[in-house]
């Protein structure tokens, strides 16, 4: 199995960063400059016992990555960990910074952001203040305790709008203006799953088209199949080496037996470290992490989760 480049950090900083958040500075263990990144970019983070989750990266210095971590109630053991066990000066293992989230071009840009999801949507706007472009970020939170980086969303000046649910501005009790503007915009979402599902729903009811959406979910989608899995076949184009994949197998799983080496991470369709391209069938795309554009493409798959439609992929490894 091919796995995303390791790199070792120390943590530098961890610090309170709003209510039940942790925000975490980490440097380079051997000094060295760390990999650069782009706005919407997450890394991998090695936790013990629990394997690798994913956190988006909201630094603003080049010399070291900051993610800032809320303390989920539905932890499986990595949030708490960091939160409860991770000191200053322990050592980590990270992957490289990966960016299936890009920040898209538009003539105007709307970030809406739910709780600790503002983290790669903040990198965003700043991106956006820097060349002086047409944007608003919209911040959803439950109480003003919840905010995090105060001073970072203070230099935004009006492009940060920041909604209460405590003070009856929550997206269910009133729709901003902005959301009733589709015309030449890209909307850009990221938060609890409820609120990204919730937002979708009433973009498009205001006349968004799906290319103008734009998101990212670090939890698998819950949405049941309503269509029993079946059996097909790969292709190796390079070789020509022909794999099935049973019903209760997926394509990753039969590439790794097969001794075909991969990239992986998350393993449920969420991070985008094991896309790959198809030559020609057409998937059935399971993910939550390639846009409606390129799924449409139906040139490449994520291989963890996805199957096909047609009785064989060819696939470009």
């Amino acid at each position: 199995m091919k796995q995303t480049d390791s790199l070792a950090v120390t943590v530098i900083a961890k610090q309170s960063n709003g209510a039940g958040n942790v925000l975490l500075t980490l440097a380079s263990e051997d000094d060295q400059p760390l990999p650069p990144f782009t706005p919407g970019a997450h890394i991998d983070v090695e936790i013990p016992g629990c394997g690798k989750r994913q956190y988006s990266l909201c630094s603003t210095a080049a010399n070291h990555y900051q993610i800032c971590v809320r303390l989920d109630a539905r932890s499986t053991g990595g949030s708490r960990w960091l939160h409860q066990q991770l000191a200053a000066g322990d050592g980590l293992q990270i992957s490289s910074p990966r960016n299936h989230f890009p920040l898209p071009q538009a003539p105007r840009t709307l970030l809406f952001a739910a709780g600790i999801g503002l983290t790669p949507l903040l990198v965003m706007a700043e991106a956006l203040a820097a060349r002086q472009a047409d944007f608003t970020l919209h911040l959803y939170l439950k109480r003003a305790d919840e905010l995090a980086f105060c001073e970072r969303l203070a230099t935004l000046g009006p492009h940060a709008v920041i909604h209460y649910s405590s003070e009856s501005d929550s997206l269910r009790q009133r729709i901003p203006d902005d959301l009733k503007q589709p015309h030449n915009s890209a909307l850009i979402y990221c938060g609890p799953a409820g609120f990204m599902d919730h937002l979708q729903q009433l973009a498009q009811q205001q006349g968004w088209k799906l290319d103008q959406l734009h998101s990212e979910r670090f939890r698998p989608s819950d949405a049941p199949r309503l269509v029993a899995d079946s059996a097909f076949e790969i292709e190796i184009a390079s070789s020509g080496a022909r794999f099935a994949v049973s019903a209760d197998q997926s394509i990753a799983e039969v590439l790794e037996d097969a001794g075909i080496a991969i990239e992986l991470s998350c393993e449920q369709g969420m991070c985008g470290a094991c896309i790959t391209g198809v030559l020609a069938g057409d998937p059935d795309h399971r993910d939550d992490v390639l846009s409606q554009h390129e799924r449409a493409a139906n040139d490449c798959i994520v291989l963890c989760c996805s199957r096909a439609h047609s009785p064989l992929l060819v696939l470009d490894l």
